[in-house]
């Protein structure tokens, strides 16, 4: 297989902190210089959240710009994806940051469990989130961490909610939601290729100990991968990531195995059909 795979880091995500890993950028500089490493490895998306001094998360769009700003500095080409996530904020505080025009940004159609608490999605806050990525122009990636999900997004599209093929990215391995799970994995697959066509491109994700096992299911089966510390602080068992390039490099080698070729940043907005701002 020659079809390019696209790598995207999720540089910091709104749980882990130092104590977990002290290589999680915190900071808005740290965050540029990380995503600047994961960049040179091979990552041609920055999935980005923003995070408080005390490192809770945040959605000040303040932080975002900043961020924003960086990354267009210093991974000129680089797709920016910013986290509208349940996390960093309350209604539509979530979507503060999609008048920045970043490249991408996170969109969940629907709610699930999380660890400890119900993730809410409600559908008033849905549609305004994607009505607002039409307004400035950013392009959704659907994060599916269940079945219902995938099919949402079909109806969105359906009724020009969502501009263009939806990227779906499949989360698998959050404890009360959708486990790492093959044939489940398989459907989805299945399921995208039936509603959105057998060239849509979609992206799967694994949390924790399940991020190299989705790297690899994704990697073989022809789609795009996302690694990171959002998702995993660990190399192992015994070993803590060094850095967010270090997974960058592992899904790298995942890409040389199956014999995908990493996508450069050019061949990434290609495939998503973005357009990169300078043109």
């Amino acid at each position: 297989m020659t079809k390019p795979c696209i790598i995207c880091v999720a540089i910091t995500g709104s749980l882990p902190r130092k104590s977990d890993n002290p290589a999680v950028p915190i900071t808005v500089s740290e965050q540029i210089e990380s995503t600047h490493a994961a960049f040179e490895a091979g990552a041609a998306i920055c999935h980005a959240h923003v995070r408080n001094d005390d490192q809770t998360p945040s959605s000040d769009p303040e932080k975002f710009a900043a961020l924003k700003e960086g990354l267009e500095k210093h991974c000129p080409g680089m797709i920016i994806q910013f986290s509208t996530g349940g996390r960093s904020g309350a209604g539509r505080e979530r979507g503060g940051m999609l008048p920045l025009q970043p490249d991408m940004a996170s969109l969940s159609v629907g709610s699930n469990n999380f660890p400890t608490r119900v993730y809410e999605n409600p559908p008033d806050l849905v549609d305004w989130l994607a009505a607002e990525m039409i307004e400035h122009g950013v392009k959704p990636e659907i994060e599916a961490f269940d079945l219902s999900h995938i099919l949402k997004a079909k109806e969105m599209a359906d009724n020009g909610q969502l501009a263009g093929p939806p990227y779906v990215q499949f989360v698998m391995g959050v404890k009360n939601a959708m486990p790492a799970d093959r044939t489940v994995f398989d459907f989805y697959v299945a399921t995208v290729h039936r509603l959105f066509g057998p060239d849509a491109p979609w992206c799967a994700a694994g949390i924790g100990p399940n991020q190299i096992v989705l790297n690899e299911w994704s990697i073989a089966a022809g789609g795009h991968a996302r690694t990171g510390l959002e998702d995993n602080v660990r190399l192992n068992k015994q070993t803590l990531a060094p850095s967010n390039a270090a997974l960058v490099r592992r899904a790298a080698e995942l890409c040389a195995k199956h014999d995908r070729p990493v996508a450069t940043w050019q061949e990434a907005r290609e495939i998503l059909g973005i357009r990169h701002a300078a043109a």
